[in-house]
């Protein structure tokens, strides 16, 4: 009955808990901020709606000599619209149907109105600039008048005083548009047409290109006027005073809901005070069962410790024999993994040494002894065999090329020799640091993370090679660092083997292998190896790294496993990636960046 009690407190706690944060966010979600916002960017709408009205009208005086000023009242429209219509779209700001209607309403009229100026501003550049153009023309046409002679002037002077007029009328059509005045216009046109055969062919043209562009003003100035009525009786400003109004409206509803919500916290925050104090009061009460059941459970507690040692001798005894046999199975492993290391670095050895036992074999130096059989055979007329003989006369060249061949030679078996020295180092490495696992830290030393990669595929060089393998090199800008190069190098062939033997059943394809080097964040050096081999298979991603575990017939399962022992070893970790079979694989090392001294 008790626990009844309990629960149904706790389920009553909980409810009004819940009721309180829900009446809290519900009334955070209605502050009259959000509706001022919106008022403003209403209000800055209005304005730069009156701007546009008065660049337009500025525009048509021709005070504006650009249409820039008409595009940018536009863009900001555009974005203080985007602005409030994602406020006034949100979830319970107003009846969709209303919202959606006024913005319907709005945005209709913000497209006709910019039809509208659109068309104004085609129609009124064609207009002022055939009424900038009148007094150019105008001027032409007196110019070549004053250029006839006295008879000429005398019988033309009405044709120039048409012209005069008729520019006159023009400029009084272009700021009164009447029929009177249009009528006027085309009146003098008309007349100027009648005349202009009786004048000379250069006036002729002049007088043409002034009759166009009047003909122009007398044809665009109607439709600008029209325009400009059309744009003021767009109703854009009585559309955001409909915004502005809703927006009022849904304020003092969200103001009231407000002032509800707010009465209705304050009732159920009292209640939830009030079981809070009930829940205080029962708890002190139980602090006294409390102390009592701790009394009984520390009694309990002696007599179980007195169990616990006994338990503890017979645990030693177990203990020390266990640890005996971890002892042995730790050096077998250890062994394990020397054995393992110095096969690889093994085969590169084997390799080096058959690479150069063969260049010995092949050697240019036997040239050498059938060059002095030559000179021995001619000991008493050397000089005689050297300029006439025809195989005399090729020795010296033959010697040339022989010892450029010869010092070629030396120098690969000095690269060769001295890779295969490095390959040893490298197992006097592997040994002498498993044998100091057990209490001596890692020997950090400066290296050249390329340096070192290229290291370990000369190692692997030959394997390489025979299984056609592409190295495709991606080395970033790694400065030089601080670690431990036997480790290091240790992962890094067992990585390359590896992408080498996942690669050997490729057959239709490229084998390409990428190694990648970079520094991660400023903190981290990565360094990964990718091939496009066979893949692995996503149950096999979790045991990958496990010890014994391999899936070729004649692997043995140590490589992997020893490779993310040295990560760890070094605070570092090595993971693996696969997409599935047959998609290639990409293994990751990344050890902490140490600067080797003097790097930036």
């Amino acid at each position: 009955m008790t626990l009844l009690r309990r629960l149904g407190l706790l389920f009553i706690g909980v409810l009004l808990a819940s009721v309180l944060l829900f009446m809290y966010i519900n009334s955070s979600a209605q502050q009259a901020a959000s509706y001022i916002e919106s008022r403003d960017l209403v209000r800055q709408l209005k304005q730069q709606d009156a701007i546009w009205d008065n660049e337009v009208l500025k525009a048509r005086v021709a005070l504006s000599h650009n249409y820039d000023p008409l595009v940018s009242p536009l863009h900001e429209m555009a974005r203080l619209w985007q602005r409030l219509d994602t406020i006034e779209s949100e979830p319970g700001r107003h009846a969709p149907t209303l919202w959606d209607s006024q913005r319907e309403q709005y945005l209709k009229a913000v497209k006709e109105k910019t039809r509208l100026v659109e068309q104004f501003k085609s129609h009124n550049s064609i207009l002022r600039n055939s009424l900038a153009f009148l007094p150019t023309a105008e001027d032409d046409i007196q110019g070549q008048f004053a250029q006839l002679s006295d008879a000429d002037k005398l019988a033309l002077q009405n044709v120039a005083i048409d012209t005069y007029d008729l520019l006159l009328s023009s400029m009084e059509y272009a700021q009164l548009t009447t029929p009177d005045i249009a009528a006027e216009v085309l009146l003098g046109l008309n007349r100027l047409d009648v005349n202009k055969e009786r004048l000379p062919q250069g006036l002729q043209g002049s007088i043409g290109i002034l009759s166009k562009h009047i003909a122009l003003v007398l044809r665009e100035q109607p439709r600008v006027n029209e325009l400009l009525v059309g744009i003021e009786t767009v109703p854009l400003s009585d559309q955001l005073d409909a915004i502005s109004k809703l927006l009022e409206q849904d304020q003092q509803k969200a103001a009231a809901k407000y002032q509800r919500n707010h009465v209705l916290l304050l009732v159920f925050a009292t209640f939830l005070v009030l079981i809070l104090i009930w829940l205080a009061i029962r708890l002190l009460r139980s602090f006294a069962e409390i102390k009592r059941v701790n009394s009984a459970l520390k009694t309990a507690n002696d007599e179980l410790e007195q169990r616990v040692e006994e338990r503890t001798r017979q645990l030693k005894d177990t203990q020390s024999e266990l640890m005996d046999t971890a002892r042995q199975a730790g050096m077998a492993e250890i062994a394990t993994n020397v054995l393992h290391n110095v096969g690889n670095v093994l085969n590169s050895v084997n390799i080096s040494a058959d690479l150069v036992s063969r260049k010995l074999r092949s050697s240019k130096a036997l040239g050498l002894g059938k060059a002095m059989q030559l000179i021995n055979e001619h000991p008493h007329d050397l000089g005689h065999f050297l300029s006439e003989d025809e195989k005399g006369k090729l020795l010296p060249g033959y010697l040339n090329q022989l010892v450029e061949a010869i010092g070629t030679e030396q120098q690969s078996l000095i690269d060769e020799l001295a890779q295969l020295s490095k390959s040893v180092d490298h197992i006097k490495d592997i040994v002498s640091t498993q044998q100091s696992y057990a209490g001596a830290n890692s020997l950090l030393e400066p290296l050249v993370v390329s340096e070192l990669l290229e290291d370990a595929l000369r190692m692997n060089s030959g394997a390489l090679t025979r299984h056609h393998v592409t190295v495709i090199k991606e080395y970033g800008d790694v400065p030089r660092i601080m670690g431990d190069k036997h480790r290091l190098l240790l992962i890094l062939i067992n990585l390359i083997s590896n992408a080498k033997y996942a690669m050997a059943g490729v057959s239709n394809d490229a084998r390409n292998m990428t190694l990648k080097a970079a520094v991660v964040d400023g903190e981290t050096l990565q360094i990964s190896v990718k091939d496009e081999g066979e893949g692995i298979p996503q149950e096999n991603m979790t045991r990958i790294f496990a010890h014994g575990f391999t899936t070729r017939k004649d692997g043995h399962g140590f490589g992997l496993h020893s490779c993310a022992l040295a990560a760890i070893e070094m605070n570092g970790q090595l993971t693996a990636h696969s997409e599935g079979p047959g998609k290639g694989a990409t293994f990751q090392l990344q050890v902490p960046l140490k600067l080797a001294e003097g790097e930036p």
